[in-house]
């Protein structure tokens, strides 16, 4: 006889229950018709072994479809872009604002596209001169393409960081160590991007290259003071070069303003050279009638007109030869000057000592010995007399 027949009274039921009098598990029909009856349902009409009413399943149904709808609410900030994934293939991407996917179904990963990230890479390298040199470098970059960035790398982050590393050695070994400390930064700077940016385009990990610093190189330890004495003598050079360049732009107008006046003045000299030899050629043109006319008189005056000219600018001394004793001679030039500095005239003066000579009397004769003796300066005298 089983446990659970009417007769069987002494039998205990697999809860540990004595016989049929103590009370066996709870009725499962009996907790759903409660719950039917606080949900309004009609649980008290329900059928024999019919489970639960069936308005309970469309409840139960409509609440989570409601959750799960509400679940698949999603937010992309201002600054980040969305990876839309349907059971893991990418369908698209999502821009920022609020979106809706299917929850269980599609994936929304977020990645920040806007802010600028960097990585260093810094070391001992060895330069194309054989030399060693210690360098660093900044790079900063941003996300271009998040699925590339998300998905093509397993680390973007890191392959870009090898990356540079890779392209700086590279860039380092085909430069000279002093180009690298002093004048060469900046075309080691360009040529890293370049090489960074070879690099890891045919890996398409979505990055894009902002920015590359190449901060100051420091040479070995060892070489540092000769290293800035080579510096501070290159930066000297620079400066030399620019102080000479103002000097130059200060000195060029001036020199060009100078060269301008000389041409003038050159130009205004050919002129009067010009005028003058024209005026002369005028006069001689007039002469020549003159001169086919009386030929001995017109010689005299042209060589006393050429006398005065030539001896009006010299010194002039009147000597007499006559006396055997003593070298008489009369300073003219002296008296002259004597003469216009008292306002007379130098003619009559001149005149009249030339007759006081003459008459060996009121003017004082400067007399001296002609005893074959006499200075350079009175034998000159007496050449011009």
């Amino acid at each position: 006889m089983a446990w659970n027949e009417p007769g069987n009274k002494g039998s205990k039921d697999p809860w540990g229950n004595k016989g049929g009098n103590d009370k066996g598990p709870p009725d499962l029909d009996e907790v759903f018709r409660n719950l039917s009856k606080r949900f309004g349902g009609k649980g008290g009409n329900s059928a024999p072994g019919q489970p639960f009413n069936s308005s309970i399943l469309i409840v139960f149904a409509l609440i989570a479809l409601i959750i799960w709808a509400l679940s698949g609410l999603y937010t992309v900030k201002e600054a980040e872009r969305g990876v839309l994934l349907r059971f893991g293939q990418h369908i698209g991407e999502v821009s920022s604002g609020l979106h809706w996917k299917a929850t269980f179904i599609d994936e929304v990963t977020t990645v920040d596209v806007e802010t600028f990230r960097s990585v260093p890479a810094s070391g001992s390298m060895l330069t194309s001169d054989e030399n060693v040199v210690k360098v660093e470098l900044v790079v900063q970059y941003s996300v271009s393409d998040a699925y590339e960035y998300l998905f093509s790398a397993v680390d973007a982050n890191a392959s870009l960081r090898e990356a540079t590393d890779s392209a700086l050695r590279y860039v380092i070994g085909h430069n000279r160590m002093d180009d690298i400390l002093t004048t060469g930064r900046d075309a080691i700077r360009r040529d890293t991007w370049k090489e960074l940016e070879r690099i890891i385009e045919p890996y398409k990990i979505g990055l894009q290259i902002r920015d590359v610093n190449f901060l100051p190189a420091r040479p070995p330890e060892e070489v540092k003071d000769a290293f800035d004495d080579a510096i501070s003598a290159q930066e000297d050079e620079q400066r030399f070069i620019r102080e000479a360049e103002a000097y130059s732009r200060e000195i060029e107008p001036k020199a060009r303003g100078q060269v301008e006046r000389m041409s003038q003045q050159a130009n205004a000299y050919k002129q009067r050279v010009v005028l003058e030899a024209e005026g002369k050629v005028a006069r001689f043109e007039k002469l020549l009638p003159e001169y086919k006319a009386a030929p001995s008189v017109t010689r005299t005056r042209l060589y006393l007109d050429a006398m005065q000219e030539v001896m009006s600018g010299t010194n002039k001394v009147l000597i007499d030869a006559k006396n055997n004793g003593n070298l008489m001679y009369l300073p003219l030039d002296k008296l002259m000057n004597n003469n216009k500095a008292d306002g007379k005239a130098a003619e009559p003066e001149v005149e009249r000592h030339i007759n006081s000579v003459s008459g060996s009397a009121n003017i004082p004769m400067t007399s001296v010995p002609t005893d074959g003796r006499l200075s350079r300066e009175e034998r000159t005298r007496q050449g011009r007399g």
